[in-house]
Protein backbone atom coordinates (compact mmCIF):
# COMPACT_ATOMS: atom_id res chain seq x y z
CA UNK A 1 0.00 0.00 0.00
CA UNK A 2 2.81 2.34 0.94
CA UNK A 3 4.57 1.53 -2.33
CA UNK A 4 1.43 2.49 -4.27
CA UNK A 5 1.30 5.86 -2.50
CA UNK A 6 4.97 6.46 -3.27
CA UNK A 7 4.43 5.68 -6.94
CA UNK A 8 1.43 8.07 -7.01
CA UNK A 9 3.52 10.83 -5.43
CA UNK A 10 6.27 10.26 -7.97
CA UNK A 11 3.75 10.50 -10.79
CA UNK A 12 2.43 13.78 -9.39
CA UNK A 13 5.94 15.22 -9.27
CA UNK A 14 6.59 14.14 -12.85
CA UNK A 15 3.24 15.62 -13.97
CA UNK A 16 3.97 18.95 -12.26
CA UNK A 17 7.42 19.10 -13.83
CA UNK A 18 5.95 18.35 -17.23
CA UNK A 19 3.35 21.08 -16.85
CA UNK A 20 5.98 23.58 -15.74
CA UNK A 21 8.16 22.58 -18.67
CA UNK A 22 5.23 22.95 -21.05
CA UNK A 23 4.36 26.39 -19.69
CA UNK A 24 7.94 27.60 -19.93
CA UNK A 25 8.35 26.28 -23.45
CA UNK A 26 5.08 27.88 -24.61
CA UNK A 27 6.74 31.33 -24.36
CA UNK A 28 10.24 30.25 -25.23
CA UNK A 29 12.18 31.82 -28.09
CA UNK A 30 11.24 30.33 -31.48
CA UNK A 31 14.02 28.10 -32.79
CA UNK A 32 14.22 30.18 -35.99
CA UNK A 33 15.01 33.42 -34.11
CA UNK A 34 17.45 35.00 -31.72
CA UNK A 35 15.91 36.49 -28.58
CA UNK A 36 17.30 38.91 -26.03
CA UNK A 37 15.34 38.75 -22.79
CA UNK A 38 16.93 41.94 -21.46
CA UNK A 39 16.10 44.22 -24.39
CA UNK A 40 13.01 42.17 -25.35
CA UNK A 41 14.15 42.05 -28.96
CA UNK A 42 13.39 39.11 -31.27
CA UNK A 43 15.53 38.90 -34.39
CA UNK A 44 14.25 36.58 -37.15
CA UNK A 45 15.95 38.20 -40.14
CA UNK A 46 16.95 36.16 -43.16
CA UNK A 47 15.73 32.78 -41.90
CA UNK A 48 13.66 31.80 -44.95
CA UNK A 49 10.40 32.01 -42.99
CA UNK A 50 7.09 31.62 -44.80
CA UNK A 51 4.92 32.64 -41.85
CA UNK A 52 5.04 34.55 -38.59
CA UNK A 53 6.86 32.46 -35.96
CA UNK A 54 4.79 31.18 -33.03
CA UNK A 55 5.43 30.98 -29.28
CA UNK A 56 6.73 34.53 -29.11
CA UNK A 57 7.11 35.94 -25.62
CA UNK A 58 4.22 38.34 -24.81
CA UNK A 59 6.68 40.96 -23.52
CA UNK A 60 8.40 41.29 -26.93
CA UNK A 61 8.84 44.95 -27.87
CA UNK A 62 10.82 44.69 -31.10
CA UNK A 63 10.32 42.06 -33.81
CA UNK A 64 12.49 41.97 -36.93
CA UNK A 65 11.24 39.74 -39.76
CA UNK A 66 12.85 41.35 -42.82
CA UNK A 67 14.56 39.36 -45.58
CA UNK A 68 12.25 36.34 -45.40
CA UNK A 69 9.62 34.78 -47.69
CA UNK A 70 6.41 35.75 -45.91
CA UNK A 71 3.58 36.07 -48.43
CA UNK A 72 0.65 37.29 -46.35
CA UNK A 73 -0.53 38.46 -42.95
CA UNK A 74 -3.64 36.80 -41.56
CA UNK A 75 -6.12 38.05 -39.01
CA UNK A 76 -4.53 39.00 -35.66
CA UNK A 77 -1.16 37.71 -36.87
CA UNK A 78 0.63 39.29 -33.88
CA UNK A 79 -1.85 38.60 -31.09
CA UNK A 80 0.90 36.94 -29.01
CA UNK A 81 2.91 40.18 -28.72
CA UNK A 82 0.47 43.01 -27.89
CA UNK A 83 3.27 45.22 -26.47
CA UNK A 84 5.44 45.31 -29.59
CA UNK A 85 6.66 48.82 -30.50
CA UNK A 86 8.79 48.10 -33.60
CA UNK A 87 7.67 45.71 -36.34
CA UNK A 88 9.83 45.29 -39.43
CA UNK A 89 8.44 43.18 -42.29
CA UNK A 90 10.47 44.71 -45.10
CA UNK A 91 11.92 42.74 -48.03
CA UNK A 92 9.46 39.86 -48.00
CA UNK A 93 6.92 38.71 -50.59
CA UNK A 94 3.78 40.03 -48.92
CA UNK A 95 0.92 40.49 -51.38
CA UNK A 96 -2.07 40.56 -49.01
CA UNK A 97 -2.69 41.90 -45.54
CA UNK A 98 -5.85 41.14 -43.59
CA UNK A 99 -7.74 44.25 -42.37
CA UNK A 100 -7.37 42.86 -38.82
CA UNK A 101 -3.75 41.73 -39.11
CA UNK A 102 -2.53 44.37 -36.66
CA UNK A 103 -5.48 44.19 -34.30
CA UNK A 104 -4.40 44.54 -30.68
CA UNK A 105 -1.10 46.35 -31.34
CA UNK A 106 -2.07 49.56 -29.56
CA UNK A 107 1.52 50.50 -28.67
CA UNK A 108 3.03 50.02 -32.14
CA UNK A 109 5.23 52.99 -33.08
CA UNK A 110 7.23 51.90 -36.13
CA UNK A 111 5.95 49.70 -38.95
CA UNK A 112 7.85 48.82 -42.09
CA UNK A 113 6.22 47.02 -45.00
CA UNK A 114 8.78 48.25 -47.51
CA UNK A 115 10.03 46.13 -50.42
CA UNK A 116 7.02 43.86 -50.71
CA UNK A 117 4.35 43.37 -53.40
CA UNK A 118 1.41 45.26 -51.90
CA UNK A 119 -1.09 46.70 -54.36
CA UNK A 120 -3.55 48.19 -51.88
CA UNK A 121 -4.18 48.72 -48.18
CA UNK A 122 -7.49 48.36 -46.41
CA UNK A 123 -8.61 51.52 -44.61
CA UNK A 124 -9.26 49.41 -41.47
CA UNK A 125 -5.70 48.09 -41.23
CA UNK A 126 -4.30 50.90 -39.08
CA UNK A 127 -7.57 51.86 -37.42
CA UNK A 128 -6.81 50.57 -33.89
CA UNK A 129 -3.25 51.98 -33.88
CA UNK A 130 -3.08 55.57 -32.64
CA UNK A 131 0.57 55.66 -31.57
CA UNK A 132 2.18 54.98 -34.96
CA UNK A 133 4.90 57.54 -35.74
CA UNK A 134 6.86 55.87 -38.57
CA UNK A 135 5.28 54.09 -41.54
CA UNK A 136 7.35 52.84 -44.49
CA UNK A 137 5.41 51.60 -47.54
CA UNK A 138 8.11 52.29 -50.12
CA UNK A 139 9.11 49.84 -52.87
CA UNK A 140 5.68 48.28 -53.33
CA UNK A 141 3.08 48.41 -56.10
CA UNK A 142 0.54 50.68 -54.43
CA UNK A 143 -1.80 52.52 -56.79
CA UNK A 144 -3.15 54.73 -54.02
CA UNK A 145 -4.06 55.04 -50.37
CA UNK A 146 -7.58 55.13 -48.94
CA UNK A 147 -8.44 58.65 -47.79
CA UNK A 148 -9.89 57.41 -44.48
CA UNK A 149 -6.53 55.97 -43.45
CA UNK A 150 -5.37 59.47 -42.50
CA UNK A 151 -7.68 59.49 -39.47
CA UNK A 152 -5.56 56.73 -37.94
CA UNK A 153 -2.24 58.49 -38.50
CA UNK A 154 -2.63 61.67 -36.45
CA UNK A 155 0.73 61.08 -34.72
CA UNK A 156 2.66 60.03 -37.82
CA UNK A 157 5.96 61.89 -38.28
CA UNK A 158 7.40 59.94 -41.25
CA UNK A 159 5.64 58.42 -44.24
CA UNK A 160 7.51 56.55 -46.97
CA UNK A 161 5.72 56.17 -50.31
CA UNK A 162 8.67 56.16 -52.69
CA UNK A 163 8.95 53.63 -55.54
CA UNK A 164 5.27 52.77 -55.93
CA UNK A 165 2.73 53.29 -58.72
CA UNK A 166 1.06 56.44 -57.44
CA UNK A 167 -0.22 58.83 -60.10
CA UNK A 168 -1.99 61.18 -57.68
CA UNK A 169 -2.52 61.52 -53.95
CA UNK A 170 -5.61 62.56 -52.04
CA UNK A 171 -5.04 65.98 -50.53
CA UNK A 172 -7.46 65.38 -47.65
CA UNK A 173 -5.34 62.41 -46.55
CA UNK A 174 -2.22 64.57 -46.36
CA UNK A 175 -4.01 67.33 -44.48
CA UNK A 176 -4.98 64.83 -41.78
CA UNK A 177 -1.27 64.17 -41.06
CA UNK A 178 -0.82 67.25 -38.88
CA UNK A 179 2.44 66.04 -37.28
CA UNK A 180 4.18 64.84 -40.42
CA UNK A 181 7.85 65.90 -40.53
CA UNK A 182 9.20 63.95 -43.52
CA UNK A 183 7.63 62.46 -46.63
CA UNK A 184 9.17 60.47 -49.50
CA UNK A 185 7.37 60.47 -52.86
CA UNK A 186 10.12 59.91 -55.42
CA UNK A 187 9.98 57.40 -58.27
CA UNK A 188 6.22 57.32 -58.73
CA UNK A 189 4.54 57.82 -62.14
CA UNK A 190 2.92 61.15 -61.19
CA UNK A 191 0.43 62.50 -63.72
CA UNK A 192 0.81 66.29 -63.54
CA UNK A 193 -2.62 67.40 -64.68
CA UNK A 194 -5.51 69.23 -63.03
CA UNK A 195 -5.96 66.38 -60.56
CA UNK A 196 -2.55 67.08 -59.01
CA UNK A 197 -3.03 70.75 -58.20
CA UNK A 198 -4.19 69.80 -54.70
CA UNK A 199 -0.90 68.04 -54.02
CA UNK A 200 1.08 71.03 -55.37
CA UNK A 201 -0.78 73.47 -53.12
CA UNK A 202 -0.38 71.19 -50.09
CA UNK A 203 3.35 70.81 -50.74
CA UNK A 204 3.83 74.59 -50.72
CA UNK A 205 2.15 74.91 -47.31
CA UNK A 206 3.96 71.83 -45.98
CA UNK A 207 7.38 73.14 -47.02
CA UNK A 208 6.57 76.58 -45.64
CA UNK A 209 5.93 74.98 -42.22
CA UNK A 210 9.33 73.26 -42.32
CA UNK A 211 8.40 69.83 -43.65
CA UNK A 212 10.88 67.71 -45.62
CA UNK A 213 9.92 66.08 -48.92
CA UNK A 214 11.90 64.74 -51.85
CA UNK A 215 11.28 65.47 -55.53
CA UNK A 216 7.92 64.79 -57.16
CA UNK A 217 8.88 64.26 -60.80
CA UNK A 218 6.14 64.23 -63.42
CA UNK A 219 5.83 61.21 -65.70
CA UNK A 220 2.79 62.37 -67.66
CA UNK A 221 1.89 64.18 -69.85
CA UNK A 222 4.85 63.85 -72.16
CA UNK A 223 5.65 67.57 -72.34
CA UNK A 224 6.08 67.70 -68.56
CA UNK A 225 8.06 64.49 -68.13
CA UNK A 226 10.87 64.64 -65.53
CA UNK A 227 9.83 68.10 -64.33
CA UNK A 228 9.63 68.71 -60.60
CA UNK A 229 6.02 69.42 -59.61
CA UNK A 230 7.15 72.00 -57.06
CA UNK A 231 8.89 73.99 -59.80
CA UNK A 232 6.14 73.80 -62.40
CA UNK A 233 4.64 77.33 -62.72
CA UNK A 234 0.95 77.75 -62.08
CA UNK A 235 0.32 79.19 -65.52
CA UNK A 236 0.69 75.69 -66.97
CA UNK A 237 -2.42 74.73 -64.99
CA UNK A 238 -4.42 77.79 -66.01
CA UNK A 239 -6.82 75.74 -68.11
CA UNK A 240 -7.93 73.95 -64.94
CA UNK A 241 -9.59 77.11 -63.68
CA UNK A 242 -11.87 77.23 -66.67
CA UNK A 243 -13.04 73.66 -66.17
CA UNK A 244 -13.83 73.53 -62.45
CA UNK A 245 -14.76 75.83 -59.59
CA UNK A 246 -13.02 73.43 -57.20
CA UNK A 247 -9.65 74.78 -58.27
CA UNK A 248 -10.75 78.35 -57.58
CA UNK A 249 -12.04 77.55 -54.09
CA UNK A 250 -8.97 75.44 -53.28
CA UNK A 251 -6.66 78.24 -54.38
CA UNK A 252 -8.56 80.90 -52.40
CA UNK A 253 -8.46 78.83 -49.21
CA UNK A 254 -4.82 77.98 -49.79
CA UNK A 255 -3.89 81.67 -50.07
CA UNK A 256 -5.91 82.47 -46.97
CA UNK A 257 -4.16 79.62 -45.16
CA UNK A 258 -0.74 81.01 -46.06
CA UNK A 259 -1.76 84.52 -45.00
CA UNK A 260 -2.94 83.32 -41.60
CA UNK A 261 0.17 81.19 -41.15
CA UNK A 262 2.44 84.16 -41.86
CA UNK A 263 0.45 86.41 -39.55
CA UNK A 264 0.55 83.86 -36.74
CA UNK A 265 4.27 83.25 -37.17
CA UNK A 266 5.18 86.95 -37.02
CA UNK A 267 2.61 87.88 -34.39
CA UNK A 268 2.77 85.06 -31.82
CA UNK A 269 6.00 83.27 -32.76
CA UNK A 270 4.16 79.98 -32.45
CA UNK A 271 4.26 76.91 -34.57
CA UNK A 272 2.06 77.48 -37.59
CA UNK A 273 0.75 73.96 -37.61
CA UNK A 274 -1.14 74.58 -34.37
CA UNK A 275 -3.51 76.93 -36.19
CA UNK A 276 -3.46 75.34 -39.63
CA UNK A 277 -6.60 75.85 -41.66
CA UNK A 278 -8.23 72.94 -43.41
CA UNK A 279 -7.82 73.51 -47.13
CA UNK A 280 -10.49 72.01 -49.38
CA UNK A 281 -9.62 69.41 -51.95
CA UNK A 282 -8.51 70.49 -55.37
CA UNK A 283 -10.27 69.60 -58.54
CA UNK A 284 -11.31 65.97 -58.81
CA UNK A 285 -10.56 64.95 -55.22
CA UNK A 286 -14.07 65.68 -54.06
CA UNK A 287 -15.44 63.22 -56.64
CA UNK A 288 -13.05 60.36 -56.03
CA UNK A 289 -14.94 58.63 -53.24
CA UNK A 290 -11.65 57.90 -51.45
CA UNK A 291 -8.89 55.54 -52.42
CA UNK A 292 -6.40 55.91 -55.19
CA UNK A 293 -5.65 59.48 -54.38
CA UNK A 294 -8.51 61.31 -56.02
CA UNK A 295 -9.40 59.99 -59.44
CA UNK A 296 -12.24 62.36 -60.32
CA UNK A 297 -15.50 62.15 -62.13
CA UNK A 298 -14.60 65.23 -64.13
CA UNK A 299 -12.68 64.84 -67.38
CA UNK A 300 -8.96 65.38 -67.10
CA UNK A 301 -7.52 68.45 -68.77
CA UNK A 302 -4.09 68.77 -70.22
CA UNK A 303 -2.06 71.77 -69.03
CA UNK A 304 -1.59 74.57 -71.55
CA UNK A 305 1.42 76.83 -71.76
CA UNK A 306 1.73 80.61 -72.12
CA UNK A 307 -1.24 81.42 -69.96
CA UNK A 308 -1.72 84.10 -67.36
CA UNK A 309 -0.10 83.13 -64.02
CA UNK A 310 -2.26 82.39 -61.01
CA UNK A 311 0.52 82.55 -58.47
CA UNK A 312 0.13 84.12 -55.05
CA UNK A 313 2.99 86.55 -55.58
CA UNK A 314 1.71 87.50 -59.02
CA UNK A 315 -1.79 88.03 -57.66
CA UNK A 316 -0.56 90.27 -54.83
CA UNK A 317 1.71 92.21 -57.21
CA UNK A 318 -1.17 92.67 -59.64
CA UNK A 319 -3.44 94.01 -56.90
CA UNK A 320 -0.74 96.37 -55.62
CA UNK A 321 0.14 97.68 -59.09
CA UNK A 322 -3.54 98.14 -59.96
CA UNK A 323 -4.10 100.05 -56.73
CA UNK A 324 -1.09 102.30 -57.33
CA UNK A 325 -2.13 103.04 -60.92
CA UNK A 326 -5.72 103.79 -59.86
CA UNK A 327 -4.43 106.04 -57.08
CA UNK A 328 -2.19 107.96 -59.46
CA UNK A 329 -5.03 108.36 -61.97
CA UNK A 330 -7.40 109.59 -59.26
CA UNK A 331 -4.79 112.03 -57.98
CA UNK A 332 -4.17 113.35 -61.48
CA UNK A 333 -7.91 113.78 -62.01
CA UNK A 334 -8.20 115.65 -58.72
CA UNK A 335 -5.29 117.96 -59.65
CA UNK A 336 -6.81 118.55 -63.06
CA UNK A 337 -10.18 119.39 -61.49
CA UNK A 338 -8.60 121.83 -59.03
CA UNK A 339 -6.56 123.41 -61.79
CA UNK A 340 -9.61 123.71 -64.03
CA UNK A 341 -11.66 125.32 -61.27
CA UNK A 342 -8.86 127.77 -60.44
CA UNK A 343 -8.36 128.64 -64.11
CA UNK A 344 -12.10 129.18 -64.60
CA UNK A 345 -12.27 131.43 -61.53
CA UNK A 346 -9.28 133.50 -62.68
CA UNK A 347 -10.67 133.85 -66.20
CA UNK A 348 -14.07 134.90 -64.84
CA UNK A 349 -12.46 137.53 -62.64
CA UNK A 350 -10.36 138.75 -65.56
CA UNK A 351 -13.43 139.05 -67.78
CA UNK A 352 -15.26 140.99 -65.08
CA UNK A 353 -12.31 143.37 -64.63
CA UNK A 354 -11.96 143.75 -68.40
CA UNK A 355 -15.67 144.56 -68.80
CA UNK A 356 -15.53 147.03 -65.93
CA UNK A 357 -12.49 148.75 -67.44
CA UNK A 358 -14.20 148.95 -70.81
CA UNK A 359 -17.26 150.55 -69.18
CA UNK A 360 -15.07 153.10 -67.35
CA UNK A 361 -13.20 153.90 -70.58
CA UNK A 362 -16.49 154.39 -72.44
CA UNK A 363 -17.77 156.73 -69.71
CA UNK A 364 -14.56 158.76 -69.81
CA UNK A 365 -14.78 159.10 -73.59
CA UNK A 366 -18.38 160.25 -73.28
CA UNK A 367 -17.48 162.85 -70.64
CA UNK A 368 -14.55 164.03 -72.71
CA UNK A 369 -16.72 164.40 -75.82
CA UNK A 370 -19.33 166.32 -73.84
CA UNK A 371 -16.67 168.61 -72.43
CA UNK A 372 -15.31 169.38 -75.92
CA UNK A 373 -18.81 169.90 -77.30
CA UNK A 374 -19.87 172.45 -74.67
CA UNK A 375 -17.28 175.26 -75.52
CA UNK A 376 -18.07 174.85 -79.20
CA UNK A 377 -21.78 175.31 -78.57
CA UNK A 378 -21.09 178.40 -76.45
CA UNK A 379 -18.96 179.90 -79.16
CA UNK A 380 -21.61 179.39 -81.79
CA UNK A 381 -24.18 180.85 -79.53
Amino acid sequence: MRAAHERLADMRVVLVCALLSLLSSSHACPKECNCNSNTKVVDCRGRGLYDIPRRLHPDTQELYLQDNRIRGLGSMAFREIPLVRILDLSNNSITSVSPTALLGLRTLQRLSLASNSLRELDKRLLGPIRSLSHLDLSHNSLWGLPGAIGDSLKNLSHLGLAHNRLTRLDRSLLEALTRLDSLTLRNNPWRCDCQLIGLKLWLETYLYKGGVVDAVLCSQPEEMKDRDLQKVPYQLFHSCMTTSYHYLFANIHHLENERLLRGHTHGNHGHPSSHAIHVPMAMGEGFSGGGGGGGGGLPECEPKQRQRPVNLRHAIATVIITGVVCGIVCLMMLVAAVYGCAYAAIMAKYQRELKKNEELAAAKRADHAAAEKEPLENAIA
